[in-house]
């Protein structure tokens, strides 16, 4: 059976899409489209030249970490370094930088195998923070550092303001469950309450509880940094003296349902 042709005006089109919106024409544009071929392409298609992303993945894994390094380092001038690695975690992880990728519309430039475009590879949190650490790698060898920290610290800017809009953002859901965990005898739980934005500028609600009941709830670009702004919330409460609501106890063997009288009691044996 002869193999389908590859799309690669289309491929085309949406990389010269891409570079329009990222403000960059790549001098050297067979980067580019490494940085946005994924190994599932090029197992269907093994005569094509092209390589896959993932060595450029490796080189702008390094390229945002520096990227914001630095800039955390400037932000933070008095802050220790476990306090700025723990910072950098928050903004450099696969559903952040998944984020990112979504503000370019990276997921309508990649190509993929037609096994992983039928299981919805555009919108993967892993494939597109692959892919925007690809593109990082891809920008620093196209045109050195200055350029590829120009064009990649707008797109973390949201994650960065979210990590620092508020002191307990940092880490707040561990210092959550420390404070809860010995009282309650139980930790927190975080649901996914909503969805909102277009899709590069997604908003997440989210609900922080504790054995099943409501308590606070906290919005972010991700829902990792919803999560943090819930417990946030939460540890706010908690600070001014505003205990969590407790779970209706269940009752006990002896103990009838709310609402139902007790059974009458056994007579005494004569």
């Amino acid at each position: 059976m002869k193999e389908e042709p590859c799309p690669t005006s289309t491929f085309d089109e949406a990389l010269a899409g891409l570079g329009e919106r990222l403000g960059h024409p790549f001098a050297r544009p067979e980067l580019l489209r490494t940085a946005l071929t994924h190994r599932s392409f090029l197992n269907e298609h093994p005569d094509r030249p092209e390589q896959d992303n993932q060595r450029l993945e490796f080189l702008g894994d390094a390229v945002v970490q520096l990227v914001v390094s630095q800039e955390l380092m400037a932000r933070f001038p008095d802050e220790p370094e476990g306090k700025l690695t723990k910072r950098r975690a928050l903004v450099v992880n696969m559903e952040g930088l998944a984020a990112c990728a979504r503000r370019l519309d990276l997921g309508l430039a990649l190509q993929l195998g037609r096994g992983e475009e039928r299981s919805g590879g555009r919108d993967k949190d892993s494939l597109l923070a692959d892919a925007f650490e690809a593109l990082a790698g891809a920008l620093f060898l196209d045109d050195g550092f200055a350029t590829a920290r120009r064009l990649l610290l707008p797109l973390l800017w949201p994650l960065l303001h979210e990590m620092a809009a508020s002191p307990t953002l940092l880490d707040a859901k561990s210092q959550l469950q420390e404070l809860l965990q010995p009282r309650y005898q139980s930790i927190p739980r975080y649901r996914l309450l909503a969805e909102r934005g277009p899709e590069h500028e997604r908003r997440f609600i989210v609900q922080v509880q504790l054995d099943g009941v409501a308590w606070a709830t906290g919005e972010g670009n991700t829902k990792k940094g919803a999560e943090q702004a819930a417990a946030a919330r939460a540890l706010e409460r908690l600070r001014q003296g505003d205990l969590p609501p407790e779970a209706p106890a269940a009752p006990g063997p002896d103990e009838p349902p709310d609402g139902e009288p007790p059974p009458p009691s056994a007579p005494v044996a004569r």
